[in-house]
């Protein structure tokens, strides 16, 4: 008996966790490359700050607008083919994000980028809950959360050393690698799932999101017709509330925000993600152009906040 209860705790997590952890690292390592080369690629690519703003928006919006849809859609064909097809998105969209030429074509493949995180942080995070239970499973989740911390910060150190020594591009080609590396692991290691009957998939309402807040941050960082566009994103946020309301299997249920627990949260994560993502994308231009830093010193500055 002591033997089962040693071996099995040898046996720990298996490869699922290792799998979820890389990544979710891998989404951290993409954010901070871009965080710490925007100067280059601005000065390489020939962009205004209202362009190189939309590297990080293109990709902001992909992935928050199709997020619960990626969800919902990785309960109907299952967690390992919605992994795996977010890796196979993520992946060519580096590769494309590393030959970028434009300031057009960059922004477009990191709304490609976009989609296929989508798919494959909430795929991650369900792989979690239906392989662990009860203690294991909150040690993982503690695995995951601190995944965070330490991501962020030898993401930007990695990023800074990539952007500093070698080439931003390089840094996407890495995410190439690391993506290819999850894809025979996954491919080798999680079982395939049966898909959920009887599901469907609220697609107005994925629509009408996708271009409400598209039209929203549009209206906010746009060159031109920014009143049409927060007109436009009005409209479409207030029918997609009312489909909500309506559809059987609504892509965001509306009882969530009678929970005053649950939108107080919500308004807290909203307003804490707005300032960090504003800071992370500010402060290493600034360090940059103002303090004539390196993009490898301008992430080690970073270290007293992402170690934190």
């Amino acid at each position: 008996m002591g033997e089962k209860v040693d071996l099995e705790r040898k046996e720990k997590f298996g490869i699922i966790l290792p799998i979820v952890l890389i990544s979710y690292f891998l989404i951290l390592l993409n954010n901070s490359l871009i965080f710490t080369s925007t100067v280059k690629i601005s000065a390489e690519l020939q962009m205004n700050n209202l362009m190189v703003a939309w590297i990080i928006n293109a990709y902001a919006l992909t992935f928050g607008g199709l997020l619960a849809f990626s969800a919902r859609l990785g309960d109907i064909i299952g967690r390992k083919k919605t992994l795996l097809t977010g890796l196979i998105i993520f992946s060519i969209a580096s590769l494309l994000v590393g030959m970028s030429q434009s300031a057009m074509m960059i922004i477009s493949m990191r709304a490609l980028q976009g989609i296929g995180a989508s798919l494959l942080a909430p795929a991650t995070l369900a792989l979690l809950m239906d392989n662990y239970q009860g203690e294991q499973l909150n040690r993982a989740i503690a695995y995951y959360g601190a995944t965070a911390g330490i991501g962020a910060s030898l993401g930007m150190i990695i990023g800074g050393m990539i952007a500093s020594y070698i080439s931003w591009r390089a840094g996407f080609h890495l995410d190439l690698i690391v993506c290819i590396f999850l894809i025979i692991m996954s491919v080798l290691g999680i079982t395939n799932q049966k898909a959920t009957h009887g599901t469907k998939i609220d697609w107005w309402g994925t629509i009408t999101l996708v271009i409400g807040f598209s039209g929203l941050v549009y209206s906010l960082n746009g060159s031109s017709y920014r009143l049409v566009a927060f007109i436009i994103a009005i409209v479409t946020l207030t029918i997609f509330g009312y489909i909500e309301s309506k559809v059987e299997h609504p892509l965001m249920p509306l009882v969530v925000f009678k929970d005053n627990q649950r939108i107080s949260a919500l308004i807290s994560r909203f307003f804490m993600l707005g300032a960090s993502m504003s800071y992370f994308f500010l402060m290493p231009q600034a360090l940059q152009r103002v303090f004539e830093f390196t993009p490898l010193m301008a992430s080690i500055s970073f270290l007293p906040l992402t170690v934190i």
